[in-house]
């Protein structure tokens, strides 16, 4: 359901998207369209990662410098049954992560140093297993195409508007007009971003079930979701606020403000839904309540994920 639900919602995307530039400018105007979204498809296929990495300053890390965090992916990668993916790091005290790519040969997860300092090495994994989920069910492709479909929306809009509404609004073969390409120019821009949204949050539900599933304890992911949501609101990232078409890739929303009118444009869904059925997930699977983490996974104050010895295996 949720993936034909997405398919749906980007078909309506593409759609939308070919009105604008029928209705700006007629077959022209629609040729146009399609070969900007054609072109910027392209570009976002095979550049969608290094371009987002390079947007939020991500440096790659390597298995010797942090050992602990390679050996976690490297692990759930294999449960997820998908090659190992780059291992990035973002110097940020909001604890948070995202994946990207255009497929799992060509994947990368991103998580912040704040991450690493909140969360134990089982909530870790809970956070890593979502992602590779993402990867595995192809989204860091999806949210790219619909990304770059919004954004293209927004441009063409403004396109139309200084070079159809200003220019070409006293021509009587124009097919809106001035006040028409007005309405366009603020109306198609938001279609588009609450259809981007949409996808996104039919997506995050799928990962999570799914990031349960591979690491096993749907539990993990549900506590760690209360730590990030507690505390990525008081620790804003930069780099996030600057490109705000990548907000739908993180684990949680990065951007600072949530309440009044911006709840229209959550990127994701309300963090306490997805608590609940992740905990709802975990009766069904009859798994144990929650128990207290060992003594040298609970420290006074948070340290780093690479300072935390591993989960001792039954």
């Amino acid at each position: 359901m949720n993936l034909l639900r997405t398919g749906l919602l980007l078909a309506a995307l593409t759609a939308l998207f070919g009105t604008v530039g029928l209705l700006a400018g007629g077959e022209a105007g629609m040729i146009l369209a399609l070969l900007f979204a054609g072109l910027g498809n392209l570009f976002a296929w095979w550049n969608s990662d290094r371009l987002v990495l390079a947007w939020h300053r991500a440096r790659p890390v390597t298995p010797e410098s942090h050992p602990g965090l390679h050996r976690l992916v490297a692990e759930l990668a294999a449960r997820a049954g998908i090659p190992t993916p780059r291992v990035y790091l973002i110097e940020s005290p909001q604890p948070n992560a995202f994946a990207t790519g255009r497929d799992p040969r060509h994947a990368a997860v991103a998580v912040t140093t704040g991450l690493l300092e909140l969360l134990d090495r089982e909530e870790l994994a809970g956070v890593i297993a979502h992602e590779l989920a993402h990867i595995r069910h192809r989204d860091t492709l999806t949210m790219t195409v619909a990304a770059t479909l919004a954004g293209a929306v927004s441009a063409l809009a403004n396109l139309f508007f200084w070079f159809g509404g200003i220019l070409g609004g006293e021509r009587r073969d124009h097919p809106l007009g001035l006040v028409g390409t007005l309405l366009l120019l603020f109306l198609a821009p938001l279609a588009a971003t609450l259809i981007q949204l949409a996808i996104s949050r039919t997506r995050e539900f799928a990962a999570d079930a799914a990031g349960a599933e591979i690491c096993g304890q749907p539990l993990w992911l549900a506590r760690a979701l209360e730590k990030i949501e507690a505390h990525a609101r008081a620790a804003p990232l930069p780099t996030a606020e600057l490109h705000p078409e990548t907000a739908p890739l993180f684990i949680v929303n990065p951007l600072a403000g949530e309440g009044g009118i911006a709840a229209l444009f959550r990127t994701h869904p309300p963090t306490g839904e997805r608590i609940r059925r992740l905990r709802e997930l975990a009766r069904r699977m009859r798994l144990a309540p929650p128990r207290p983490l060992p003594t040298h996974h609970a420290p006074a104050r948070p340290r780093r994920f690479g300072s935390v010895p591993p989960t001792r295996r039954g």
